[in-house]
């Protein structure tokens, strides 16, 4: 366990940050912990931007991680700031105010930021995107004014915003179907099938190829030739891995900060976790993965705290995701990922179903649509060694509650 004289600096306040730094006092580390951030005030979630923040159903108050005085209690120091560069050979970090802070632990949890759209016009007013609550700010003022509204992208922010938008709006993605990195084809139908009953257009298959208007966005051009009518245009195409800083040090990179299991970088000073993290994921065989979620985030916060407070344990949690858009709460268990079959369960008709996936005959990740039960059994069997396979399963009648069960009396 670090002294009382260590110092652990965390570059990075969001969820995995904020984990990280109140992880380390439910550890009982005892020396400074330092969280900077460059957002003011205190840490905040970023998952209900997109929904009840947006709609105005949740304020400020609710994103709270934690209140103001959680941090002075826990002797958590908050500096409002960016970190510019990182001094290996003197253990210290650079802030943007020409300050700097030793540290014996250094977190990286920097994050991602918003893939820009790289065509013509996309700098013009109305051309917004959704990364933050300032963001969040702008796009909600928008809307009131707005009649026109594209959504570019059809992934989770894309689509939550759509959803919690109160009004039609047109969803072009360049894709052949929604959701395509994260979710099965059946998902994908599932959910185009929602927007379009909720009044949205959906346009996949077709890409943007400029943003056009004097001043303000007044069209989307797309690769096809059409012209859509739009006075706002939110970007939601993906992130990026904030890597700058581990790049300009020296630290190995590749899609993310690369960590070992103990999500330590190149550096055994230094640690990355969160969004910018390419990890050896347990789930998808030890491959190298970087996951945004808050899940991994949270849990790899807990996991870096316990490592500088000497537990040394590897990273080895369950990763799974949640979305909600229309009414229905999509909870995805496990890494979907090559998957060769897929098996649906429950009433689809009805917005109660699962799908199953396996890859050579064994499960590997479970989409649940409004089935909490079936979301947490999944969870359950995802933790079971050896992992189910479709032949155990089916003669459970892919009846996953049932086969938890059938387990726990084993």
């Amino acid at each position: 366990m670090g002294s009382e004289q260590s110092t652990v600096v965390v570059a990075g306040a969001g969820q995995s940050g904020f984990q990280a730094a109140a992880s380390l006092r439910d550890k009982g580390f005892p020396g400074r912990v330092v969280l900077v951030g460059d957002e003011s005030g205190v840490p905040y979630q970023r998952p209900p931007l997109s929904k009840a923040y947006l709609t105005g159903v949740a304020g400020p108050e609710q994103l709270r991680l934690r209140p103001e005085d959680f941090f002075a209690e826990k002797d958590i120091e908050l500096v409002c700031g960016r970190v510019t560069g990182i001094d290996r050979a003197g253990s210290a970090v650079l802030l943007d105010d020409g300050s700097s802070l030793g540290y014996d632990h250094l977190v990286l949890a920097t994050g991602a930021r918003n893939r820009e759209l790289p065509v013509p016009g996309a700098e013009l007013a109305g051309v917004l995107a959704l990364r933050t609550r300032e963001d969040a700010d702008r796009l909600r003022e928008e809307l009131e004014r707005a009649k026109d509204v594209v959504v570019i992208g059809g992934g989770f922010i894309g689509l939550e915003f759509a959803a919690h938008a109160g009004r039609p709006v047109t969803i072009v993605e360049a894709q052949d179907r929604l959701l395509a990195r994260v979710a099965s084809p059946e998902i994908s139908g599932y959910f185009a099938e929602l927007h379009e009953k909720s009044g949205h257009t959906v346009l996949l298959g077709v890409g943007v190829a400029a943003l056009h208007g004097t001043g303000r966005v007044e069209s989307v051009e797309l690769t096809d030739g059409r012209r859509l009518p739009a006075d706002l245009a939110v970007v939601a195409v993906g992130v990026l891995p904030e890597t700058s800083l581990a790049e300009a040090a020296g630290l190995e990179v590749a899609n993310g900060i690369v960590v070992d299991a103990r999500l330590r970088t190149s550096d055994e000073k230094i640690f990355a976790i969160g969004d910018c993290a390419n990890f050896p994921c347990v789930q998808a065989g030890t491959a190298a993965t970087r996951l945004e979620s808050v899940q991994n985030a949270v849990d790899q916060g807990r996991c870096v705290a316990a490592v500088i407070a000497g537990e040394e344990l590897p990273y080895d949690s369950l990763p799974w995701f949640w979305t909600d858009q229309s009414g229905a709460k999509l909870q995805i268990a496990g890494i979907l990922a090559d998957a060769d079959r897929t098996v649906l369960t429950g009433d689809r008709a009805a917005g109660k179903f699962s799908v199953l996936s396996f890859r050579d005959g064994v499960l590997i990740a479970v989409e649940s649509v409004n089935q909490p039960p079936a979301h947490i059994a999944a969870r359950r069997l995802f933790t079971a060694r050896p992992r189910p396979s479709y032949v155990e399963l089916e003669a459970s009648g892919f009846d996953l509650k049932a086969h938890v069960k059938s387990l726990s009396a084993a």
